[in-house]
């Protein structure tokens, strides 16, 4: 830790020019000012390194005695309980270099770019040559740390508690209603994106590590270990975003039936299956940063703000947007194969957990989500397995109303999965009374497992005519099943 000085600035102006750094560099001799000992700030900062490149690292300030006690922190702070990081003591620095954000110049000492990565107050719980351990409470940095010595002069934080900041619960997604295209005037107040077959994720990423949560807040990180490794845009930054994800086809376009033998994947065969065929996460939302709340704040901005990030790399894409034009991208969507777009208002906020008609789904061909409660022995080649799903859509009341069986769309590995998860019972979960010929050799079972199928059209009886399987929906339960536009 540096070391008490007569003049504890004395180091730091030698290092500095006032003349040329856009630093607080305050005139020696000066009264140092009287705080309380309980402001911090951490501050990142990026230097060049070679041609194009540059080297980022974080400073950790603490006010003491009329400074600011520093240390060079490269990894950044710690925002989870656990991990040890290196933290390099350095010189102490001016109380005012705690509102210092900006440009140093090329050739100075530090040259580079300095923002504020957090700041806030903190509490001295001990503070002696050995140990500092202190309470935080930033927007980042939230509970108690220690700092101590370790080897050749370096030290090492940590913090100690699960504490986190207020505010970092993660948001359910937002859901789109079925619609039209916005039509005449109406179509520049409003933003498109391709709508991706795959599987909707929220993604929260807190000191570097990422947690994934389905649709309905469920934990699926271990599912997609590829997608934990970070793009560089959030190196030492904490974020929530929203997304896809999906797997791609040799063509480029999302394969929803290829994604089924990875959404229920939780062993040890999941490492060696994201090596072989790894998924992609298509990011087209940005819901906080660094600890600010965008859930208020218009799409658009958020769009805006999501492009400037540049988050690429690894298994991470943000996806295209575009404002207005919505017969053009949706054109182009079914062009390239794609299911259709989503119309997002320009200016609607994010409703977490809530279905909004400042979103619309515009479909190019006819999906449903169905509820199983039912299934017939296959015959030929199928015969001893599963020969069609009988299926059905809760009404307003909650009753299971019987839409069609679905005997195409099967791969031999869906039909494998599906007599594995599928529970049988006595008796039949529909409403009324089913036809003969379906019930004759029907095998009943729970609905409690959600599939979505393709169809050609709803026939005048409320039956999904020509449906083929699509793939199993573990990210909705029956109650969030509707008849869909």
């Amino acid at each position: 830790m540096p070391s008490r000085r007569e003049d504890p600035l004395a180091e730091y102006r030698r290092k500095r020019d006032p003349a040329r750094t856009a630093e607080p560099v305050p005139p020696e001799g000066g009264v140092l000012p009287q705080g309380g000992d309980d402001t911090f700030v951490v501050q990142e900062h990026h230097t060049p390194r070679g041609r194009t490149g540059e080297r980022v690292h974080w400073d950790l300030r603490l006010e003491r005695d009329g400074v600011l006690k520093s240390w060079a922190v490269p990894k950044g702070p710690p925002t989870e309980q656990g991990p040890n990081r290196l933290a390099v003591p350095t010189e102490d620095h001016p109380l005012e270099y705690a509102s210092f954000s900006g440009t140093i110049a090329a050739g100075e000492y530090g040259g580079g770019h300095v923002t504020i990565w957090d700041t806030g107050r903190y509490a001295t719980e001990k503070w002696d040559d050995r140990h500092v351990i202190v309470t935080f409470d930033g927007r980042k940095l939230a509970g108690r740390y220690a700092l101590f010595p370790v080897d050749d002069g370096a030290w090492n934080i940590r913090k100690l508690d699960a504490t986190q900041p207020a505010g970092t619960a993660v948001p359910l997604p937002m859901l789109a209603t079925a619609g039209e295209l916005p039509a005449g005037d109406e179509d520049d107040r409003w933003g498109y994106e391709f709508k991706w077959d795959g599987v909707r994720a929220i993604a929260a990423v807190r000191g570097g590590v990422l947690g994934l949560t389905s649709r309905k807040g469920t934990d699926i990180t271990v599912r997609y270990p590829e997608v934990a490794r970070l793009p560089a845009a959030l190196d030492g930054h904490d974020a929530v975003v929203d997304g896809e994800i999906v797997m791609m086809d040799g063509a480029g376009r999302p394969d929803f039936g290829a994604l089924q033998g990875r959404m229920h994947r939780t062993g040890p065969e999941v490492p060696r299956m994201a090596a072989e065929k790894p998924v992609t996460f298509l990011v087209f939302d940005l819901l906080s940063w660094d600890g600010e709340d965008l859930l208020d704040r218009p799409y658009a901005e958020r769009r805006h703000r999501l492009d400037e990030l540049g988050i690429a790399g690894h298994r991470w894409v943000a996806t295209p947007w575009f404002e207005g034009g919505g017969e053009g991208v949706l054109a182009a969507s079914l062009e390239n194969g794609l299911e259709g777009v989503v119309a997002k208002r320009l200016a609607s906020p994010y409703r977490s957990g809530a279905r909004s008609p400042d979103w619309r789904k515009i479909k190019n061909f006819r999906t449903q989500v169905v509820v199983v409660g039912g299934w017939r022995p296959g015959q030929g080649r199928r015969s001893g397995t599963i020969g069609s799903l009988l299926v059905g859509v809760p009404d307003d009341e909650g009753r299971l109303v019987y839409v069609g069986h679905v005997g195409t769309g099967f791969s031999d590995q869906d039909l494998r999965d599906l007599q594995r998860v599928l529970h049988p019972r006595t008796a039949s979960p529909f409403d009324g009374t089913l036809p003969r010929e379906i019930t004759r050799d029907a095998r009943w079972v729970e609905p409690d497992l959600v599939g979505e199928v393709a169809y050609a059209v709803w026939t005048a009886d409320n039956r999904l005519r020509h449906p083929a399987w699509r793939g199993v929906r573990d990210d909705l339960e029956p109650d969030d099943v509707v008849v869909e536009p």
